[in-house]
């Protein structure tokens, strides 16, 4: 080692992360990150510089999770206050991106320094990792652990400080490179293999199952073990199916794939968890939306078990009937040696999903010719079927808002039970984030430029981050939005009305927004859509526009099952 060339703390930190196989950064250029920024141009390492810290966040998670690779948000000290919300959603999605801030200088830390605010501290309950740089010559060193904390066992977000003294004072080339470990490279991260004498048991026990259920959770889609998954669902005649707020890990149209384990957005669930014997949760929580493992979620004729690659993920787990610490995929193994369980069982959760989705259909229908007569707007839940059925395989689809989320859930259900193929399905993550919809879906458009991306969002979901798209004009991403406009906030105001005893509404509406307005101004293409008629033919000219587009959609306010069970004191203590 010659130690003769001098680099700054910035340009050292860019080739610890280009070292790792980072390639996108995402930053609202600050005078703290400058030096960073030079190494980032320096290794050519894309950089995308957006309207708002908070922007840069979520694309850097969004990246991440379609990428399954961390990706890295840049901000300076003020910046990191505004990219907050975004390390939340990440951190309940367990995305593993790594959030870096410039921050004020260290030498004078405590002081009242320029721009100080305690990062670490703030960022330490939303993270694995939280730390500040407190040496030049160990900026890989932290780059390394950091990257490996995110990484590994339960992925999630990490956050680095580098002190601005650090970042623009010269650090030797090679610094820190006579310590192990010398290779700084991207490495697979290590796996669970389960004990034998844990994995023996919960074998036999699932061999002699007769009406066994698979839930997936985040540890499958982190492993990359959402085939094994399937291929475990589809050969061995179990049903499947997803943790609500998290990314499908299954095509709808999959055979063995149900839908949400969620008594409230797919009620054949209840028919599935009232009857099954067995159910098995791989790479999930039992939260608030698993009722934390308590009925009638999980019945107690029903025995639950709950499969995770990490020790961190079993201890939230404590409720389960049993426990097996495995990766995902090497359980999934183990599970594909059994025999295959009776088809009917299958069948019959087929059936009721098959029901339930002509069920919904008339009810919509007759809803639609009622509406029809009354000269009311279009339905929202018929709004995003209509989406569905435009987009094909190639494309991805994104939804963003309460009440606009939650009938989203139902519409791509339904779609899949009719055939339809997605390429992907984005949406906010357990916080119910609203304002990320546009984020996600440029992240969906920056990786897979070829295809179409359909962004439905709520009328106070795009207002709460629907400034975002500048990144969309700036970057050159047509991505279209389609605005489920009800005029307000109308999954808290149909809360309130049924909660306060005046029967109202209050401080949840909005004017009357021209969205589609915004987007011309800003030179895409907008069009104003107030009957169904119009929907269809409107969207097929966004699409084709080539340019950012908005629909915004006159749709009326209709209650969800999941807000209409949140007011409902029988079945809100299933929920929460």
């Amino acid at each position: 080692m010659t130690g003769t060339r001098r680099l700054r703390g910035g340009n050292v930190l860019a080739r610890a992360l280009h070292e790792k196989g980072v390639e996108h950064v995402f930053t609202l250029a600050g005078g703290f990150c400058n030096p960073a920024l030079e190494g980032f141009m320096e290794c050519q390492m894309r950089v995308v510089n957006c309207p708002h810290e908070q922007v840069a966040g979520h694309l850097a998670d969004g990246h991440t999770r379609i990428t399954r690779k961390p990706a890295v948000c840049l901000v300076g000290p003020e910046g990191f206050a505004n990219a907050v919300p975004a390390i939340m959603e990440a951190w309940g999605e367990r995305s593993p991106v790594i959030f870096i801030t410039g921050s004020s200088t260290l030498k004078r830390q405590g002081a009242g320094g320029f721009k100080e605010i305690d990062d670490v501290a703030i960022a330490g309950p939303l993270t694995k990792y939280s730390a500040s740089i407190t040496d030049g010559a160990r900026i890989g060193e932290f780059v390394d652990r950091a990257w490996k904390i995110a990484t590994s066992g339960y992925p999630g977000p990490v956050h680095l400080s580098l002190p601005v003294d650090l970042m623009f004072s010269s650090v030797d080339e090679d610094a820190g490179r006579d310590e192990r470990p010398f290779h700084r490279a991207s490495r697979p991260a290590p796996r669970a293999w389960p004990d034998p004498r844990d994995l023996g048991p919960l074998m036999e026990r699932l061999a002699a199952a007769r009406r066994p259920i698979l839930i997936g959770g985040h540890g499958v889609w982190w492993s990359g073990n959402e085939k094994k998954l399937e291929e475990a669902g589809r050969s061995l005649n179990i049903p499947v199916f997803n943790v609500p707020y998290h990314q499908k890990l299954l095509g709808e149209e999959s055979e063995a794939y149900m839908g949400l384990a969620d008594r409230h957005q797919y009620p054949p669930y209840c028919f599935a968890a009232e009857h099954c014997d067995v159910a098995v949760m791989v790479g999930g929580r039992l939260d608030n939306q698993m009722n934390f493992g308590n009925p009638p979620m999980f019945p107690e004729s029903c025995e639950l078990v709950c499969v995770n690659g990490s020790h961190e993920e079993l201890e939230l787990n404590r409720a389960a009937d049993r426990v097996l610490l495995s990766d995902p995929g090497a359980f999934f193994d183990s599970l594909m040696t059994l025999a295959p369980f009776d088809e009917a069982w299958l069948d019959i959760n087929r059936v009721r999903r098959g029901e339930w989705v002509e069920r919904t259909l008339a009810d919509l229908d007759a809803d639609n010719e009622a509406g029809a007569a009354k000269g009311e707007k279009m339905h929202p839940l018929q709004l995003a079927i209509d989406v569905n059925r435009a987009l094909s395989e190639e494309d991805w689809l994104v939804f963003d808002g309460g009440n606009t989320h939650f009938w989203s859930e139902i519409a791509v259900n339904v779609a899949g039970w009719e055939g339809k193929k997605l390429a992907g399905v984005l949406h906010p993550g357990s916080y119910s984030l609203l304002g990320v919809g546009v984020s996600l879906a440029l992240s969906a458009k920056n990786t897979h430029p070829a295809s179409n991306v359909v962004l439905i969002s709520g009328d106070g979901a795009f207002l709460s981050g629907g400034l975002s798209i500048e990144a969309a004009f700036q970057e050159d991403c047509p991505i279209t939005v389609v605005i489920d406009n009800n005029g307000g906030l109308d999954c808290i105001s149909q809360q309130q009305e049924r909660l306060f005893e005046s029967g109202t509404h209050f401080a949840t509406d909005f004017r009357d927004i021209p969205f589609h307005g915004i987007f011309e101004g800003m030179g895409g293409y907008g069009e104003l859509v107030e009957t169904r008629e119009q929907l269809g033919p409107a969207l097929g000219r966004a699409l084709a526009s080539g340019r950012p587009a908005c629909l915004n959609v006159k749709a009326k306010g209709v209650i969800s099952p999941i807000v209409l069970a949140t007011t409902d004191r029988r079945d809100k203590a299933s929920i929460e």
